[in-house]
């Protein structure tokens, strides 16, 4: 405890510091000057303060899914023990504290049939989520969580905790909701919630050993022309290794996958095109309550290493695409995932936000288990595969590419972003730097 300030100040070589320091992300060594385990937006203010007196950089974590970075040195706050929730049913609302994960949220909207615009993994935070944009499962119907934001409280870096709106701060806000935690450390939100209690959703695997799997991206793109804009769906391909640790029925198994969430009716005819593709290896689609919309995806829930970048494209080329599946299967070195989002719909939506790039029709992330430059040989020259197509980068999905603050917004809004900064944080005290 430090002597001047009612908080918790861990250093390194302090019991508790490296256990504070854990995450979901294990690929990336953080050696902050100082941790503070907040547990409260008081404590978050009184830290802002100490750090602004001290001249240490501030970084932000509740889950650890994505790493702050800019701050080694410097201070870091942890925010998962604030993790209060409040429902109002009236209003569709839900207040989410600074450590939430989705998995709670969704625990305690269900029994009001309603739902959040969360993602695919329930233990991904939901503040730092919705602050990069939030993609989520509903999302071509519903667009991003961003989007459904009312009001969001903030530490700012004068160490005042501020409440700001679409009307009491409209520029901050905008900046907010797309620039995540580079302008101070967000400690609640109040989102809108959407009337889902149940959904048709699933996932059809096929064998990529023998089902070509261009020939599945390509059935796959040409039916995502001829879905309804509320349907939200995804490609997915995954060269499993021969591991013993793995399931008997994955070990060496390259895996391609379509994923598929929908409220509407007649889901059955809608997807029946995917259904013959070719044999397939198991067929999850069906109706389900809305507290099951992780199995559709089923993102492992265990924390690992993993390193990953994305590009938003204005439309997809199936054939360069399909290039890209082979230089990043079963032959390519470390195990690499490719997941294709379909984007559009309500995505494209105009929205009081800095979330950028609404026209792109396609999300493509590529994801490694591999070191930082092995992983970069293997990413590099799969997206340069892209890059004629390629809008910018996504900043939920800039996994450990913090070396890479480029593209992640297009001109105008990068230079909106840096008058904010400036009027905001102009000594750079959040130095989680997006090119802004």
């Amino acid at each position: 405890m430090d002597e001047h300030l009612d908080l918790t100040l861990l250093r390194p070589g302090d019991a508790g510091y490296d256990d504070e320091l854990a995450g979901f992300q294990l690929g990336f060594a953080q050696r902050p000057a100082v941790i503070v385990p907040a547990r409260s937006a008081a404590d978050v203010v009184a830290a802002v303060r100490y750090a602004a007196a001290q001249g240490l950089p501030v970084g932000v974590q509740a889950t650890g899914h994505g790493l702050p970075g800019g701050y080694d040195g410097g201070m870091l706050v942890t925010t998962r023990r604030m993790n209060g929730i409040g429902v109002d049913p009236g209003a569709r609302t839900v207040r989410v504290r600074a450590g939430v994960r989705w998995g709670q949220v969704v625990a305690a909207t269900e029994p009001y049939g309603l739902a959040p615009l969360n993602g695919s993994a329930p233990s991904v935070g939901a503040v730092s989520y919705t602050l990069g944009g939030g993609l989520g499962i509903l999302a071509r119907e519903f667009g991003y969580a961003a989007d459904h934001v009312r009001w969001l409280e903030v530490v700012t870096a004068e160490g005042e905790l501020r409440r700001v709106g679409p009307e009491s701060d409209p520029e901050l806000y905008w900046a907010l909701l797309g620039a995540g935690q580079n302008l101070g450390i967000v400690t609640e939100l109040e989102i809108g919630l959407v009337p889902v209690r149940t959904l048709y959703g699933g996932s059809l695997a096929f064998d990529g050993r023998v089902v070509d799997p261009a020939a599945v991206l390509r059935a796959y793109e040409a039916w995502t022309r001829t879905v309804p804009d509320g349907l939200t769906s995804s490609f997915a391909a995954v060269p499993y290794p021969d591991l013993p640790a793995l399931p008997p029925h994955l070990r060496g198994t390259y895996v391609v996958s379509i994923r598929v969430a929908w409220t509407g009716t007649d889901g059955e005819r809608i997807v029946a095109p995917l259904r013959e593709i070719g044999p397939l290896l198991s067929d999850s689609l069906r109706a389900m309550p809305y507290a099951e919309s992780h199995t559709i995806h089923s993102d492992p829930d265990f924390p690992h290493a993993y390193y990953g970048d994305s590009a938003v494209l204005r439309d997809l080329d199936v054939e360069r695409a399909g290039d890209l599946l082979r230089a990043t299967g079963p032959g390519a070195g470390p195990m690499c995932v490719v997941q294709i989002n379909h984007l559009g719909g309500a995505l494209a939506r105009p929205a009081p936000n800095a979330v950028p790039y609404r026209e792109g029709r396609f999300l493509v992330r590529l994801l490694t288990a591999g070191e930082r430059e092995q992983a970069r040989a293997v990413l590099d020259p799969a997206f340069a595969l892209l890059a004629e197509d390629t809008l910018g980068r996504s900043l939920n999905f800039a996994f450990g590419a913090g070396d890479r603050n480029t593209g992640l917004y297009g001109p105008e809004t990068r230079k909106r972003l840096a008058r904010v900064k400036q009027t905001h944080d102009p000594a750079n005290l959040f130095r989680r730097n997006y090119g802004v």
